[in-house]
């Protein structure tokens, strides 16, 4: 099954790639793989929530946002390849978590990410991975991931 068939049985709808807020390009492509820039939880050009997990933002939020964000990176890398059915699994996934100190869930939140992608390339969606737990993020997000894909 294709990646694009397997989005659609999910009912999973591609976002658009969302563009830098700096000085870096979303995605970049050597040899076989595909590595993303940090995706932040964007959707339609604006953060859906912000704050720090365990204050302002619950941690099953952030899990959601995870999601979003590892969304956000196949599209980046999509774009980079030439389109969704060019990518052919996942070797990390690195996760940042903008959390109070005494939030030790990280791992729980970037699951959002990982278990997205198993669902989307099924054993080829099967990864290493960080979950990192840090002060802040840009724009004061919650969460941000980072994607290395394999492409053909």
């Amino acid at each position: 099954m294709t990646v694009s068939a397997r989005l659609a049985e999910l009912g999973i709808e591609l976002p658009s790639v969302v563009p830098p807020v700096a000085a870096y390009i979303p995605a970049k492509v050597h040899g076989d793989v595909v590595q993303t820039s940090g995706q932040l939880p964007m959707v339609g050009g604006s953060l859906p929530a912000i704050g720090k997990v365990g204050a302002e933002v619950a941690a099953e939020d952030a899990k959601a946002l995870a999601r979003q964000s590892a969304l956000n990176a196949l599209a980046a890398a999509a774009d980079a390849v030439g389109g969704v059915d060019r990518l052919t699994g996942v070797l990390k996934v690195t996760g940042f978590v903008a959390s109070v100190p005494t939030f030790t869930g990280q791992p729980g939140v970037i699951n959002g990410a990982s278990e997205v992608l198993g669902e989307i390339f099924g054993d080829a969606g099967r990864h290493s991975r960080s979950a990192v737990g840090v002060p802040v993020l840009p724009l004061d997000s919650p969460v941000e991931v980072e994607v290395t894909f394999t492409h053909i």
